[in-house]
């Protein structure tokens, strides 16, 4: 006996049933209508499409040439752990990471030789005003830190970098929602059309960095990207005079992970922005398979600077290449509170204010309004005072390594599921007029036609 397929309903996940009655599939559990090929697309999508396949040729860098080596020495920090190359006439004496001593260990002699360097762009004057600038209108600052950081001491150091270049191929169903809306003189009724979208085809990414140090933080790494690869040259020691660099404890292989997470989720919202017309779209399912996937080594440049402050290190980073600079600042509690009042008590003197105007009189309910209104805008205002202060996040995707004009889709169908509709009572006032406006003529209003918010 040949095996019987199980539908599953894409509104609830509930078994499906075939109804003589209305010659649909039919979920006995929410009572969603469905037609039988829409139902057998869908299932079929989501059954036959394959895992994530995210693999890497991870053979990169070279040899070094033994004239290469010569008057390059290894400095080791005993607090960090860190090893930092500097050539006989540079010279280092601090931990570019941690700022505490260094010692030398020895001569430079093993490690992959890097494909390639990103030479530096922006000189240590250019550094240490884009610091001063950072650092320049931030109202929560405390002035004490200004004057307590040691800008002389910001260091120029190349950060071993692996680069991943990759074909992606992949498959994506959303879930999504059109909706319309209208009333009558007993209800407010809102329509879901609910619909199954596909997207297969494919998409490439080169360059993706991940730094190949363990002392760096990815996440002020990412924070000064992107960098400009098209700029890179053919590596050459001479690059490094002047210049620390450091070694590599991080390896491409281990470097995987992250490279691909910023390609899947930057191949699923180029998906999904493929994705119009409705008033929502909800990520159901993906599977994305690299081709050609192959790792560079290559040295970036950056400007570092480590301070300490009340017991907390600061470390801020500036790209040597295109001079964005990032690093977050400490808040100073007293100016915070001191701004929290002043908004505050304007906020609510500006709200009892307007609410007399327009009633002539101060009541209760108005003392309550401006002290809501007082709070929020107070809230809105410090906190957007603390956003100054913060400018290192995390890049979760690779979209500024997306090649331009790469996406090709092989499939891209939307077929429709199933009908769904919600009816709210509409309460009356005193006055016997609905609790909502009413809709022109009572006709049925379509929902916005925007492109939605992708979630995942």
């Amino acid at each position: 006996m040949a095996e019987i397929n199980e539908y599953k309903c894409a509104c609830c996940g509930g078994k499906l049933e075939f109804n003589s009655t209305v010659q649909k599939m039919k979920c006995p559990f929410c009572e969603s209508e469905f037609e039988i090929q829409a139902v057998q697309d869908y299932n079929n999508s989501i059954s036959q499409s394959s895992g994530d396949q995210m693999n890497w040729e991870t053979q990169a860098g070279g040899e070094w040439q033994s004239s290469e080596l010569n008057g390059m020495n290894v400095y080791s920090c005993q607090s960090c752990g860190g090893q930092i190359i500097a050539d006989h006439t540079t010279g280092a004496s601090k931990c570019p990471y941690c700022d505490n001593p260094v010692v030398m260990s020895g001569t430079f002699s093993d490690d992959k030789r890097p494909d390639s360097i990103i030479p530096f762009k922006v000189d240590k004057e250019a550094a240490k005003a884009a610091l001063i600038v950072h650092m320049s209108g931030k109202k929560l600052l405390p002035s004490v830190f200004k004057e307590q950081n040691h800008i002389d001491e910001i260091k120029g150091i190349y950060v071993p970098v692996w680069l991943f270049d990759a074909e992606a191929d992949a498959d994506m169903v959303f879930k999504c929602d059109k909706t319309r809306s209208w009333q009558d003189d007993q209800f407010a009724y809102v329509e879901h059309n609910m619909y199954s979208a596909y997207r297969s085809g494919k998409l490439a990414f080169k360059n993706v960095p991940v730094d190949g140090s363990e002392k760096m933080d990815d996440t002020l790494m990412e924070s000064i990207e992107p960098f400009d690869y098209s700029q890179a040259v053919e590596f050459k020691t001479a690059y490094l005079s002047g210049y620390l660099a450091d070694r590599y404890d991080v390896s491409a292989e281990d470097s995987i992970n992250r490279a691909n997470t910023r390609i899947k989720r930057s191949t699923e919202q180029t998906f999904a922005s493929t994705v119009n017309g409705y008033n929502s779209v909800n990520f159901e399912h993906s599977s994305v398979r690299l081709r050609n996937g192959k790792a560079k080594y290559s040295l970036y440049p950056v400007w570092l600077l480590n301070t300490s402050w009340n017991g907390q290190k600061y470390t801020f980073a500036m790209n040597g290449q295109t001079g964005k600079f990032v690093g977050d600042l400490p808040v100073d509690k007293s100016a915070a509170i001191k701004h929290s009042m002043i908004t505050f008590i304007i906020a609510f003197i500006v709200t009892i204010g307007v609410l007399f105007l327009f009633t002539n009189k101060i009541t209760g309910g108005s003392i309550i309004t401006g002290l809501v209104v007082g709070a929020i805008i107070t809230m809105i205002v410090v906190g957007s005072l603390k956003a100054q202060l913060k400018s290192v996040h995390s890049k979760q995707t690779a979209a500024d390594y997306k090649i331009n004009e790469s996406l090709h889709l092989s499939d891209n169908r939307d077929i429709f599921l199933y009908k769904k509709l919600d009816k709210t009572p509409i309460i009356r006032n005193n006055n016997g007029n609905g609790g909502a406006p009413p809709s022109q003529n009572n006709r049925p209003q379509a929902g916005p036609p925007v492109r939605p918010q992708f979630r995942k």
